[in-house]
């Protein structure tokens, strides 16, 4: 197979090889302390703060305390955690103690709990608080689990099944202090015995098609990774940066970011869905991650705000942004006039910064799914500078990037230090590299699928390449499907083109062995009520009624019209179908990573 090799660009970032996970933390307490390296919010406000000196000092601690339970290197063990601190905490822990964690998500059916627990040959199970504790008790009886750690509360009033154990991780960090006081040198024996190419975790993807699997990912997986994508961002630094995060550290995504800040000793807030916009208000970051869905809220927002608002502050409002609607983040300044934009800095996009609490953000980074290019266009002329890339679990996860001074809308970037990116002849995207990782655990055939003889991971997605070397990414290889009329549709481009519109929340193709394509429209009720507001409808009907009101179905109706032009034909939508509610995890149409599950999106609509 003869391939266009594509690379990083020379001054794109460092190959670093050969560093273990607790590698990086040691370094960052000796050239990067950090007093306030973590950052645990605590219940009625104020931060439980730890230094990345003693965040080490208690993941010895759990190092020690877990081989003081009978646990030896290459065990693996589960973690159902919240995303926060105590989940870092475990996290490097076992690390340091050279065991295998297997993060579970925590909306996982209890049959999936089980089946990742089992098949990851778990044998101790790490819970965030009691509430949690009192979930794992109706399924861990079901697992091979003996030990079980919990990090916040005492247990009391939950009752596990027989045969287990419950620990505090208070009890633990004791018996692996009351170790350390009697060999002081045990940690750093530990750490000697920890291989770069050692596996570090099991990290299960959310099965869209089937099981999910177990990604195995080492050291060098992660820390090669994380290394290519920050040195690629000159910009930001050490001790200084302040980062919020509140995405669940059970995905690669947040997971490797995590690591990156504790390489580079900055300070990280860990956060929630529930109190990020508090957060944010109060630590005003320097770096936040985020993934598209969130920006697209927060856009929505603004839009239904400047609806609702009446008089110069309506029509002010409108105009910036329309204006930012044509800032083009490949041209110097956005391409707009200067004493335009200036003006509407001050007007409207100062005072979004300061509502959102980015006053200081310089870099936010987005990945885990597709940013429309007019957000990604949008918020840069915002003043929030937004920076996509693209990856896999199975990547560690970071393929492309973009980065300061080469950033496109609609583009996920260009190969990171050290990654190789083709394109194979049917469009899907192949990447090699150290970020790859071993393969699927204990399941040599489904490895064999997507790594190939030289090296290569098949991604599974389609993609090309920009003149200028930028990746762009059109579709899923498994989303595609076939008309009776023997055409491939592509879903992806027009389902992007449908949700371009606030109206719009979320969009699918479907018309598989149909004449033609229709697609399932999941307005955003609550802007479609500003809109409805706006054009004198009764507010106070039902969504069903609402969605069914001529006026709504004529505006979608112009909406799917306006998605389809430039589409092939055969790609165009000739009928669709508004759905009330939302696509969820709990209504399992969307995987834990919030990913359409295709399949099931055409059992429980195959009648409309």
């Amino acid at each position: 197979m003869s391939l266009q090799i594509y690379t990083a660009a020379p001054d794109s970032g460092d190959v670093v090889l050969g560093r273990t996970l607790p590698s990086l933390l040691d370094e960052a307490v000796e050239m990067y302390p950090n007093p306030k390296a973590f950052n645990q919010p605590k219940e009625g406000g104020g931060w439980l703060t730890l230094s990345n000196d003693e965040f080490k000092r208690a993941a010895d601690e759990i190092a020690l305390g877990l081989h003081a339970l009978g646990y030896e290197r290459g065990d693996h063990v589960a973690m159902f955690m919240n995303s926060d601190m105590y989940f870092t905490l475990v996290d490097m822990g076992c690390l340091i103690a050279g065991i295998v964690n297997v993060p579970l998500y925590t909306t996982y059916t209890a049959d999936n709990l089980v089946y990742v627990a089992q098949n990851g040959k778990t044998k101790a199970l790490f819970v965030s608080n009691d509430e949690m504790l009192a979930q794992a008790a109706e399924w861990v009886g079901r697992t091979d689990v003996t030990n079980v750690i919990l990090a916040e509360g005492d247990g009391a009033g939950v009752s596990l099944p027989e045969g287990l154990t419950l620990h505090t991780l208070a009890a633990l960090r004791a018996m692996g202090s009351e170790r350390l006081a009697q060999n002081p040198d045990e940690p750093t024996t530990l750490r000697e015995q920890i291989d770069a190419h050692d596996l570090a975790t099991l990290i299960y993807t959310s099965g869209t098609t089937g099981l999910p699997k177990g990604v195995m990912l080492t050291h060098e997986n992660i820390s090669s990774n994380l290394y290519a994508a920050l040195t690629g961002f000159k910009i930001l630094k050490h001790q200084n940066e302040n980062v919020v995060t509140f995405l669940p550290l059970t995905h690669v995504f947040a997971r490797t970011l995590s690591f990156l800040s504790l390489a580079y000793g900055q300070s990280v807030y860990f956060s929630d869905p529930d109190r990020i916009v508090a957060h944010l208000a109060e630590v005003k970051p320097t770096f936040f991650v985020s993934v598209p869905r969130v920006l697209e809220k927060v856009y929505d927002k603004v839009l239904l705000g400047i609806r609702e608002s009446e008089g110069l502050k309506k029509t002010i409002g409108n105009w910036a942004l329309e204006l930012a609607k044509d800032y083009d983040l490949s041209k110097e300044n956005g391409g707009l006039n200067p004493i335009k934009y200036a003006l509407a800095d001050k007007l409207v996009y100062s005072k979004l910064r300061e509502r959102l609490g980015l006053t200081r953000v310089k870099v936010c980074a987005v990945g885990g799914a597709a940013l429309r290019p007019d957000l990604a266009n949008s918020f840069s002329a915002f003043g929030i500078p937004v920076y996509q890339g693209y990856g896999l679990t199975e990547t560690s996860p970071v393929i492309t990037m973009n980065r300061p001074g080469y950033n496109r809308a609609g583009a996920v970037g260009q190969p990171i230090a050290g990654v190789e990116v083709a394109i194979a002849e049917d469009g899907e995207i192949l990447s090699r590299g150290p970020h790859i990782m071993v393969g699927y655990y204990e399941e040599p055939e489904k490895t064999a699928e997507v790594l190939d003889a030289d090296g290569w991971f098949h991604t599974g997605d389609i993609g090309e390449m920009t003149d200028e070397g930028f990746l762009r990414i059109t579709d899923r290889k498994k989303a595609l499907f076939k008309l009776s009329t023997g055409k491939y549709v592509i879903p992806q481009p027009i389902e992007n083109a449908l949700t371009e519109d606030p109206l719009i929340e979320q969009a699918v193709i479907v018309g598989n062995s149909q004449k033609y394509c229709t697609a399932l429209v999941f307005p955003g009720m609550e802007v479609l009520r500003g809109w409805a507001k706006e054009k004198d409808l009764d507010a106070n009907l039902s969504d069903e009624a609402l969605l069914a009101h001529p006026k709504v179905q004529a505006k979608y109706e112009d909406l799917v019209a306006e998605a389809n032009k430039g589409m092939d034909h055969w790609n165009q939508v000739k009928r669709f179908h508004l759905v009330p509610t939302l696509m969820t995890v709990d209504n399992e149409l969307l995987t834990p990573t919030m990913k359409v599950v295709r399949r099931k999106v055409n059992e429980a609509f195959d009648e409309d």
